[in-house]
């Protein structure tokens, strides 16, 4: 059965139901908030549960930094339409305000958790109940006050929450809640974005060597992993080599000086001809937390032959190029640790 059959989405549909019906998931009737907290290694990063506008997402209050693919919008819409609710939090970021981070440490200080647990990758999440009424009003307020939120992870939910909510109001079928889609707010200043590693197979040109260095600084070395901007670490035949952007080629412009952009032009696109990375064949891409050694045994099993093992994109990057309208170059970014779906849930109450 294909993943995208009608069948699909109706089960999702009749496991939402059954899992209310149990008591499993339960309905906060109340305009409240909750906290969720996730520690990984040692860190943690708290965001604000709650609803976002989709107005606010057409007006541009909440910004994008990459393209969505209108199959995968196509899949997220119908699970939506479907269940009648966003089972999966749109990850939105902020910068930090002072009174606003105030106000959350002190209710986790002084608050018992509602859960608290762990999940795979050794990750902690701890989730609190904001139901003081003037707390949730104050928090509020700060929040129309902030300039902009970001998405950080979920484009495509997002978007696909939009035009539910859009379609639902052309039609008549709208409700108070689908004008909204559930989102988890955190403050930039406490997320971490990991490496986003590319592997290729492809026939290299016998001047391999010699055409990367008309781009970078190439030295052969024994570090699996790039330490700084400007730095990508390349393994082939079972070495690894340093590449370093020299300062004097840097591109002026904010996207093309992006580390992975600069690799994309001179190396995929110049000379291995990749044109779509999204859909090229000869390209995959490894997320961080499987680590540099991911990427030795995938070309050592000789299923791909090049692997780059990039720098993270900063968050301060991230954005400034939504900031400026501008769109990252796919696969950029790697956030972890991951949102649980199907922790918090919003009923769209148009069924």
């Amino acid at each position: 059965m294909s993943p995208y059959s009608e069948e699909v989405y109706q089960k999702a549909a009749e496991n939402l139901a059954l899992n209310l019906e149990k008591g499993w998931l339960v309905k906060d009737n109340h305009p409240n908030f909750y906290l969720y907290q996730l520690t990984m290694n040692g860190r943690s990063q708290t965001g604000l549960v709650a609803c976002t506008s989709i107005d606010d997402y057409i007006a541009g209050k909440i910004k994008k930094h990459e393209f969505t693919r209108y199959e995968k919008e196509i899949d997220r819409i119908n699970h939506m339409k479907a269940c009648d609710a966003n089972t999966s939090p749109i990850f939105l970021t902020y910068r930090k305000e002072a009174e606003i981070q105030t106000i959350i440490e002190e209710w986790k200080k002084n608050h018992a958790t509602l859960y608290d647990f762990e999940s795979y990758h050794d990750v902690h999440h701890c989730v609190w109940l904001i139901d003081d009424e003037r707390t949730t009003e104050r928090l509020s307020q700060l929040f129309e006050e902030v300039d902009a939120l970001y998405i950080a992870d979920g484009h495509h939910r997002s978007e696909s929450a939009v035009k539910v909510g859009l379609e639902k109001r052309a039609n008549g079928t709208d409700s108070a809640e689908s004008d909204f889609f559930l989102s988890i707010l955190f403050p930039a200043e406490e997320l971490e974005i990991l490496e986003y590693n590319r592997i290729l197979n492809v026939p290299l040109p016998e001047d391999f060597m010699t055409i990367l260095k008309q781009h970078f600084i190439v030295e052969e070395t024994t570090e699996n992993k790039a330490r700084e901007p400007r730095q990508i670490q390349m393994y082939l035949d079972q070495k690894w080599y340093q590449l370093t952007i020299p300062t004097e080629k840097i591109p002026a412009d904010l996207i093309d000086s992006l580390d992975v952009s600069y690799l994309q032009k001179h190396v995929f696109e110049e000379i291995f001809d990749i044109m779509d990375i999204r859909s090229d064949k000869r390209i995959d891409f490894v997320g961080g937390i499987r680590g540099s050694e991911e990427l030795v045994k995938h070309v050592d099993s000789g299923a791909w032959n090049l692997a780059f093992a990039m720098y993270p994109t900063q968050m301060s990057d991230l954005l400034a190029v939504a900031d400026a309208g501008e769109i990252m170059p796919p696969k950029s970014t790697w956030f972890e640790p991951k949102l649980l779906s199907g922790l918090f849930l919003h009923d769209l109450e148009t069924k």
